[in-house]
């Protein structure tokens, strides 16, 4: 018996009105840096790092904690429900996972000057768009499913969105403490 075959990229992109149709798409679309035409992905993890920026001097450890804390199962659900939305496993519109992941890096390694938030920003970019190793590993364990075939398929792709994400973050990390060990 053949394996269905995985979803396609959506045909059209989003569009705002899309966006602001449901609460879910809106976080999912990076309150709108998912609607960028080319290089969805990094135009979410810039949005991220300019929130971050903005919002650091409100914030201490444990409000950042809370706040990733909240935005993990917030963004699983907002990228579960936009992907059934878009009828897509993996939409490059859905940038929920840069922001969520990249917030996880800056929080981790602040206080930093611009060139280590740059270097992280690279790092992070390079693993999550070339997807070498374990970060590969984590986009194919849901990327080759239908959702729609799968039993809680949407939830899955949702997760399947998130996880590979946040394996780029601990890379990054990684990388950036034996960095600065030497």
């Amino acid at each position: 018996m053949n394996a269905p075959s995985p979803l396609r990229p959506p045909m059209t992109r989003p569009t705002g009105r899309f966006m602001l149709a449901h609460p879910a798409h809106a976080i999912a679309l990076g309150f709108g840096s998912g609607l960028s035409p080319k290089a969805a992905g990094t135009v979410g993890t810039l949005w991220a790092w300019a929130a971050f920026l903005v919002l650091q001097p409100w914030m201490n450890e444990a409000r950042w904690g809370l706040l990733l804390l909240i935005s993990l199962p917030l963004g699983w659900w907002a990228c579960s429900v936009t992907a059934r939305h878009l009828q897509a496993g993996d939409p490059g519109c859905i940038v929920w996972d840069e922001i969520l992941a990249f917030w996880l890096v800056l929080w981790l390694i602040m206080p930093t000057g611009w060139p280590e938030q740059l270097l992280a920003f690279a790092l992070f970019r390079y693993f999550d768009a070339a997807k070498p190793g374990p970060v590969g590993w984590a986009d194919r364990l849901y990327h080759d499913m239908d959702p729609s075939h799968a039993r809680h398929g949407w939830a899955k792709a949702g997760w399947g969105i998130m996880l590979d994400d946040l394996v780029a973050a601990f890379c990054t990390l990684l990388l950036i403490a034996l960095w600065r060990s030497f």
